[in-house]
């Protein structure tokens, strides 16, 4: 069997990691054989893919970011003489004769995959989000690290906060999900966790 695999949306904590387990373990119980797509849902859109070998995932551990690269495209929008962007997918994945396909992705990433699996491309979905809002997960990767390091300036911020008389804010990443603040708030001792899931008055905020 012959896999594709690709990384979309922002960066996150664990990107390498993932495509590393799934070579390793791929290749050596199963056979299978890996072709990385570079720079998200453009990479399958434009044919342009990567070697994807042991060889290939050999001391990217510890590197962040990664090694396939990542963007925003959306296959949905994109239409190129008369074919749409799920088409042009499923002609380059025949064409390189990857069986199936690996999307390590958010909100964005994962909707596409469920379209084309949909369209009846074989596609696993790997929750990738710090902001942790994606449902039939209970933690995405990457935001355990996220909430430590939130955590970690807050911790920080108390002395200053302390020595100078002030309250300070703390904005943390998240969208329309409060999880980071919530589970950083916590664990910082913050006075108040202001999450986009629960109406607040800044009014309120301030009195407090």
């Amino acid at each position: 069997m012959r896999v594709g695999v690709l990384t979309g949306g922002g960066d996150c904590p664990g990107l390498n990691a993932v495509i590393r387990a799934l070579v390793r373990r791929g290749t050596a119980e199963f056979g299978y054989e890996f072709v990385g797509f570079r720079d998200g849902w453009r990479g399958p859109l434009e044919g342009d893919t990567v070697p994807l070998d042991v060889q290939a995932v050999r001391g990217i551990l510890p590197r962040g970011g990664t090694i396939l690269g990542s963007s925003r495209t959306n296959p949905l929008a994109e239409s190129q003489g008369g074919r749409s962007g799920v088409e042009r997918i499923k002609d380059n994945l025949a064409g390189l004769g990857v069986d199936a396909l690996v999307a390590i992705g958010g909100e964005d990433t994962l909707g596409v995959a469920t379209r084309l699996h949909g369209e009846g491309v074989q596609v696993i979905g790997v929750p990738k989000t710090i902001d942790n809002d994606l449902g039939a997960t209970d933690y995405t990767f990457g935001f355990d690290t996220a909430v430590n390091i939130a955590m970690e300036a807050i911790d920080r911020l108390h002395t200053t906060a302390e020595s100078h008389h002030r309250a300070l804010i703390c904005e943390v990443m998240g969208r329309h999900a409060g999880w980071i603040a919530l589970h950083s708030g916590l664990a910082g001792g913050a006075n108040v966790i202001l999450i986009p899931e629960k109406p607040f008055s800044i009014e309120k905020v301030c009195a407090y």
